[in-house]
């Protein structure tokens, strides 16, 4: 599974390096990293929304509050 989450500068002001921290954290709490990449990539082109985050080709808007539960409900639940 290859998570991308944006880093360019909207999504930064919105919180995008806690998201990331957050996400390399649960990754490494879950024993995951063999079967997550985790990744950054610049604009993504929704920068309207939240952090951008990519899942494979599915978009998803997170905020750094909810993403414990992204993380529960669209990467461990999947993998």
């Amino acid at each position: 599974m290859k998570v991308t989450v944006c880093i360019g500068s909207s999504c930064h002001i919105k919180g995008s390096r806690h998201v990331v921290e957050q996400l390399q954290y649960l990754i490494a709490e879950n024993d995951l990293g063999d079967k997550v990449e985790l990744g950054g990539t610049f604009c993504m082109g929704q920068c309207q929304k939240g952090v951008c985050v990519t899942i494979d080709d599915s978009f998803y808007s997170v905020s750094p509050e909810d993403t414990r539960d992204f993380f529960e409900k669209e990467i461990k639940a999947k993998v």
